[in-house]
């Protein structure tokens, strides 16, 4: 399939020739200069290709996953406004802009994907991001180097999809991979907004099959999340099933170790603390600058909100700068309008032990222990006037925290807390997070195996 360079976004996957009924208005060309760069430009050539609103070239029975191939270069050494946009206070890169970046990567890469079954004249269907499946690091980029995001459409069911996107360096004579991610998106009938079939791929190469069957075991992961999110619904109705077995199971557990913290607080373990003590929050009002070209408010500004406050809760709860590894199942619950009252609740959920593996910043020969700090952050949409609150959003970010040794007793200083749930609501989070988890680990074990070259 073609190749298609940021320049030559429109271009893909067909071409368009004819200006029918879509036009790109003024004021939906001056919501994308309030965003960066690269969102700005995916959005231009989003617009260009609905105001051209030409036949496909491409028929619905299947294309392949190059056909909806995008790729977007970042010339950091060359361009230094550009780098200093994407520079973070520690000379890395701010991986809130990057998450921006992927949002709007995976909306031209669905919407150029689905219109290949489009037909001129007709209204365009609506695009709905379903979930942010999971977005990894695999280490920390210079903000000094080129780098190289690219994306494609990797899988295909009946009404949904998902798009894989990878960011790799430029070292010049090759290319390193260090971020992976998967973005699944619904396609609506414009007036009904009921789900419609999406245009299927067929996989040509063997890594391509390998990874459309790697996501449809995502997809099979991702009904099981949503069994565990539903089981204390399940358990509290008096219904149970092997999910929701375990996740109760697992949460009185985490409640029963919970309680010399509860209620002899004096004599529990110093080294355990409760949920409720690690939370954060902020506030703000929905700007109209901040808005998508679906005049809701852009789910990658929600995620960089998110991603930002689970950093900082992160920083203030281990007592060490964090490094982001990787955001999973991020839920688009209710859309965001212009105007609604924002808030951002964060809460460390569990802690576990990592490897120096999974923190490559700093001096590494000084570091005794690294831990895997996991938060969420939940958004909710504030009504005042109707005393009224819904969740919109809900992330899970992972960061590692390296514990370096004191130059005085060689030991770690301030040493990562186990975190216990104050209530039952708090431990079956916990538990769903941790077997959710544990379960990713798998698969990522699974896929390892499938990708490495037979002997």
């Amino acid at each position: 399939g073609p190749r298609v360079w940021f320049d030559a976004v429109v271009k893909n996957p067909v071409q368009r020739t004819q200006t029918r009924r879509h036009t790109t208005t003024e004021k939906d060309l001056h919501t994308s200069l309030f965003k960066n760069p690269i969102v700005q430009r995916l959005w231009l050539e989003r617009q260009k290709a609905k105001q051209q609103d030409s036949p496909s070239v491409i028929n619905n029975k299947g294309s392949t996953p190059s056909m909806s191939r995008v790729e977007v270069p970042y010339p950091f050494s060359s361009d230094a406004l550009l780098s200093e946009t994407y520079k973070n206070p520690w000379g890395q890169i701010r991986m809130g802009k990057m998450l921006e970046d992927l949002d709007a990567l995976a909306g031209n890469i669905a919407f150029f994907h689905t219109n290949s079954a489009h037909t001129p004249g007709d209204d365009f269907p609506v695009i709905v991001t379903a979930s942010v499946d999971r977005i990894r690091l695999r280490r920390q980029p210079a903000v000094d180097t080129d780098q190289h995001l690219v994306g494609q459409v990797s899988w295909t069911g009946r009404s949904s999809m998902e798009i894989k996107m990878t960011c790799s360096e430029n070292n010049g004579s090759e290319f390193s991979e260090w971020l992976e991610a998967y973005v699944t998106y619904v396609t609506l009938d414009p007036h009904t907004k009921r789900p419609i079939a999406v245009p299927t791929i067929e996989p040509e190469t063997p890594e391509e099959q390998i990874e459309f069957d790697n996501g449809t075991k995502r997809a099979n992961f991702k009904k099981q999340m949503r069994k565990h999110q539903q089981s204390h619904r399940k358990v509290a109705a008096g219904e149970t099933d092997d999910v929701g077995s375990q996740v109760e199971e697992l949460a009185h557990q985490l409640l029963d170790e919970a309680s010399p913290l509860l209620n002899l607080p004096s004599l529990a373990d110093p080294h355990d603390i409760l949920m409720n003590q690690t939370g954060m929050q902020t506030a703000e009002i929905a700007q109209p600058q901040t808005q998508n070209l679906h005049k809701r408010i852009f789910g990658g500004f929600l995620m960089r909100r998110a991603a930002e406050l689970a950093f900082a809760t992160t920083y203030v709860f281990a007592g060490a700068r964090p490094v982001f590894l990787e955001v999973d199942q991020v839920s688009f619950t209710k859309p965001v309008d212009v105007g609604d009252l924002l808030q951002f609740q964060s809460r460390v959920l569990y802690t576990d032990k990592g490897s120096r593996e999974d923190c490559v910043a700093g001096d590494v020969e000084r570091m005794q222990d690294v831990w895997l700090v996991h938060v969420e952050v939940e958004t909710w949409v504030t009504v005042p006037e109707e005393a009224k609150s819904q969740v919109s959003n809900q992330f899970n970010f992972t960061f590692a925290v390296a514990r370096e040794e004191s130059k005085d007793s060689g030991k770690p200083d301030h040493p990562i807390r186990r975190i216990l749930p104050n209530n039952i609501d708090q431990a079956r989070r916990m538990a769903s997070r941790m077997i959710a988890d544990e379960e990713q680990r798998r698969i990522d074990t699974e896929t390892a195996l499938d990708e490495a070259p037979a002997k």
